[in-house]
This record gives structure tokens, sequence and C-alpha cells, in this order.
């Protein structure tokens, strides 16, 4: 296995020591139960990893490493962003988790008119919470570089304006719907400069979404055969874009 990696606020230079406490360090030592010299990896979320071997550990979440190697790694190309309409409940974080593995770069909780779901006030606040929680542990199991950015919760005008910016910078804008009349395979993403994914509530998207996001220049698309959960699709979407663009190629 490749060594577990854990996050901190800044990463060590080549030859430094470093600590790492708080919840990471309680991870590491208590659930991950890292020991004198094994080796892990410090990510700061930003690029930047550092291989380090580890020191020794003291207490229940403290422990102390020497940084070897450090590199920086830069976001994959082209960018992708998925605009995720709010699931129902536990699907919420499922959702985050499943497009965080496959590598999503930037996640926009959108208020879509079919959401069941409905977040305003505290509760947005508490959501967007949980949402970038979730994103940063399941960054750290997929040994990413990056943790996704994810942004406040998005209404359906914050959408179209970062939708009209895409097309207009010369991306791509991809609604996934069942109805969708072109195959998502069938799209040239290859000099794309950025990707915009909309997802659908459990309803999918309404009428008048669709027809305002394609006047602005998105695509209603179809994945595949299956229809799929509104927390499944952000991430089978991710796997079919790593295969046909570079995104994979690192």
């Amino acid at each position: 296995m490749t060594p577990p990696l854990f996050w901190v606020d800044d990463v060590p230079a080549a030859g430094e020591e470093a600590t790492v406490s708080g919840s990471e360090g309680r991870h590491a030592v208590t659930v991950t139960r890292i020991r004198r010299g094994e080796t892990v990896v410090l990510g700061d979320g930003r690029g930047t990893l550092a291989d380090c071997e580890v020191l020794g550990t003291s207490g229940k979440e403290r422990l102390t490493v020497r940084a070897g190697r450090v590199e920086f790694v830069t976001r994959p190309k082209p960018l992708v962003t998925v605009v995720q309409a709010l699931p129902k409940s536990e699907r919420a974080e499922l959702a985050v988790d499943l497009m965080t593995e496959a590598g999503v770069d930037v996640i926009v909780p959108w208020q879509a008119s079919r959401c069941v779901a409905r977040w305003a006030g505290s509760k947005a606040e508490r959501g967007v919470d949980k949402w970038r929680s979730a994103a940063a542990t399941a960054a750290k199991q997929a040994r990413r570089p990056w943790i996704p950015e994810v942004t406040d919760l998005a209404t359906t005008m914050d959408v179209r304006e970062r939708c009209a910016r895409v097309v207009g910078d010369s991306g791509v804008v991809a609604l996934l719907h069942e109805t969708g009349s072109t195959p998502f395979r069938s799209i040239d993403f290859s000099t794309a400069s950025e990707i915009v994914v909309v997802i659908g509530p459990e309803g999918g998207l309404d009428d008048a979404e669709i027809a305002d996001l394609t006047a602005l220049g998105g695509q209603p698309v179809v994945l595949g055969p299956e229809v799929l959960r509104t927390a499944a699709a952000g991430a089978v979407a991710l796997g079919a874009l790593g295969a046909v663009t570079d995104r994979w190629s690192r």
C-alpha cells in the first residue's frame, strides 16, 4: 500500500522536522497506529506533498516526522467543476465522497428547483461545512494532493453565471439528463479549457433549467444506458472524463 496521507497547514521543507497533532495526529496515532520508522505523506491540500519518516509518537495525538522528498503536483487539466443539486439526506455527503475520490476539482452545491432538501440560513452554512469536511476526508483517503474546493450554496443565477463564463472561455458545460439527445462520449473535451458537469436532484433537472442553461451554451447529454442516482452521477462522469482527456495522465 502507498503511505497514508495526513493534512497539515504547511508542509515542512526537505530535512525539516514537523509535528502532526490535533485530529490528524489522533488519526495517525490512534486510528492508523503509525509507529516510529514508518513512512507517511504530509500534504497541505493545495498541491504540496512531502514523504516523511516517522521519528516517534507521544500521547494519543502527536506524531513527529522528518521530511524527505517534497514535491508540488499541479492540478490535472482540464479543470472539472461539478454543479451538484442537493441530494436528500445522507446521499449528499456520499455524492461529495464519490466525486472527490474520482478527482473533482470544484464542487458547487446547488439549490435546484426540484430539490427535496432545502438549505437556508444556518442550515446552508452547516451543510457546506459538512461537504467540505467530507471532501477533505475523501481526498485524504484517495491520496490526493488537492482537496477540492466546495463553494458556498449556489442559486440558479450563480450557476447561470458560472456556465456562461466557462462557455465564453472555450469550456464545455454538460447537463446530465436521462433524455439528453447527445451521448456523453460524443462531446469533444480535448480542447476544453474547463468542464462543468451539471447534475440535477432525484427528480432531475427542471425543463426550464435545461432550456435556460442550454441557451447559455450548455449541452444536454446522456451519460449511459442506465439511469444513475444523483449521488453517483458525478463520479461516473469524472471517470469517463479521466478516460477521454489527459486528466489521468499523471
